[in-house]
């Protein structure tokens, strides 16, 4: 039996609102011999199963066996074809593609004038919405259709359209450029994380500097800025420059806004600039700035002429909570960041199809991390435990190897440390198959390990010894990355002052107020 998650048409069918599998229904009633067609007859038992099931398929006898691939083939195809007309989608990029497909089938039929009047308007408009690639492939066509389309003009006319080619072309050559080093260092960013040594640092600072083309800033268009500070970003995250990763994240952002009609043609590209500038103003304790940019980021997602559709408001989710979530680490009010959890846990389930399994089991390392900042150690193992058990994520290990060390700490605060010595080896173990044991982690786990030989009374002597030697790598290169995903330093102050962690965090944050 082939599982939902694994069926594209049923996952397609699922994922439609009621609005529009109404409109795919008068699609396919507008002929009416399409009312007792197979295929709708398909889509109407699909769309009441809970899960998918062949057999109830072939059980009800809409189709054979040896024809259901290919009656799912064209289900599929007029789910996507009804898409396409419903308004909701009509945004800049698919009119102007349609308009190329006009031109296309006038040119087809001869009638060159009337394709060449379309392709100009098509054009002049994707260059407005920096639709560069698509303008490139119209003016291709105006080439093939001046071509056999004689005038008098044509010799200042093919000029022009040389021109505009070389032009559109070397813009295209620019963007690619910039994309592909964008996209590279952020799969080394899922993949490992921040750089962890030298080694480390000079690999990915000489892959940086061989692929960023040389540029003019003021030739560059919205396309290739975007792309440029995109770059500059990964990078700056990757070797974990934090202030120059929130100046080119402000610059990312700044370009939506200095261009606010590129807003709803790149929606999620303004959304994930605005998580990447949330992101920096966490890293480097802003919280001020902070709390205003999500402020400004939810106004603008609940605008009405923001785009709205599945993967928009996925992502909106993601971005929105986690940076709730974020906000309250900065200000240490773990206690009032707890309603988040049931609504990030229905956000889960809703947008499951569209949200990746890493960003998931990111989600699950803050709520983690949320329940260990309020005390509730038990929580926080339950949701680490859906990290370490996950055998499916191949991406950020440096997550993986935290959520351990944080179960290490979480099982002693909770008192469950009859089998620590057990998951001691483990962890170490794990974190040697990585290559990711630092010195901020040996100290811990040889701290832990420790404990049972420790007499209370040296207690404290023992945790102001740890603070110690954590504190000299609080601003190290290298180590300071353990800091970002658990407050170690903030937890050893709580022992020693007998305050609750949370109100350790939140003397820093008002202490840091800007």
């Amino acid at each position: 039996m082939t599982n939902a998650h694994q069926d594209a048409l049923f996952v397609l069918v699922k994922s439609l609102s009621k609005s529009e599998k109404r409109q795919f229904k008068l699609y396919v009633g507008r002929l009416g011999v399409n009312t007792d067609a197979k295929f709708l007859a398909l889509f109407n038992l699909l769309d009441k199963m809970r899960k998918y099931d062949e057999k109830q398929i072939l059980d009800s006898g809409i189709v054979k066996k040896s024809q259901l691939s290919n009656l799912k083939a064209h289900l599929y195809k007029q789910i996507l074809v009804s898409l396409r007309l419903n308004p909701v989608n009509q945004n800049v990029r698919i009119q102007i593609r349609e308009q190329l497909d006009f031109a296309t089938i006038l040119y087809q039929k001869g009638l060159y004038k009337q394709s060449l009047k379309i392709l100009e308007k098509a054009k002049s408009f994707a260059i407005e919405n920096e639709e560069k690639n698509v303008a490139y492939e119209i003016v291709e066509l105006e080439k093939v259709i001046e071509t056999q389309y004689i005038t008098r003009s044509i010799p200042d006319r093919a000029d022009e359209l040389a021109v505009e080619a070389k032009e559109l072309s070397a813009q295209n050559v620019m963007t690619s450029k910039l994309s592909n080093l964008s996209l590279q260092l952020y799969g080394m960013m899922l993949k490992v994380g921040y750089v962890r040594s030298d080694e480390d640092l000079q690999k990915v600072k000489s892959y940086f500097e061989e692929h960023l083309p040389k540029y003019d800033i003021e030739k560059l268009g919205f396309r290739e800025k975007l792309w440029l500070y995109k770059a500059h970003l990964w990078y700056s995250l990757l070797i974990q420059d934090f202030l120059s990763a929130y100046k080119y994240a402000s610059k990312w952002v700044d370009l939506f806004y200095e261009n606010e009609h590129m807003i709803p043609l790149n929606p999620v590209f303004f959304l994930k600039g605005n998580h990447y500038l949330l992101e920096s103003l966490f890293f480097v304790k802003y919280a001020s700035q902070f709390r205003e940019t999500l402020e400004r980021l939810e106004e603008q997602v609940q605008d009405a002429g923001f785009p709205k559709n599945d993967n928009i408001t996925s992502l909106a989710f993601l971005y929105i909570n986690t940076n709730k979530l974020n906000l309250h680490f900065l200000e240490g009010t773990f206690d009032k960041g707890i309603y988040l959890v049931n609504i990030i846990e229905y956000g889960i389930k809703k947008h499951r199809q569209q949200i990746d399994e890493h960003h998931i089991m990111l989600l699950y390392y803050k709520i983690a991390c949320l329940y260990f900042g309020n005390g509730d150690n038990k929580n926080c193992i339950a949701y680490l435990k859906k990290i370490i058990s996950n055998k499916k994520l191949k991406m950020r290990e440096d997550l993986m190897c935290f959520a351990r060390v944080l179960s290490l700490v979480a099982h002693y605060e909770a008192g469950m440390d009859y089998h620590l010595e057990v998951q001691l080896k483990s962890t170490y173990k794990f974190l040697l198959k990585m290559n990711d044991l630092h010195e901020v982690q040996k100290e811990m786990i040889k701290f832990l390990r420790s404990l049972g030989d420790i007499y209370p009374t040296d207690l404290k002597a023992e945790f102001q010894k740890l603070y110690n030697e954590l504190k000299k790598y609080e601003n190290h290169p290298y180590e300071k990355r353990a800091f970002l995903y658990l407050d170690i330093l903030s937890w050893l102050e709580s022992h020693l002052q007998n305050k609750p962690v949370s109100e350790i965090i939140r003397e820093k944050a008002l202490a840091l107020t800007r």
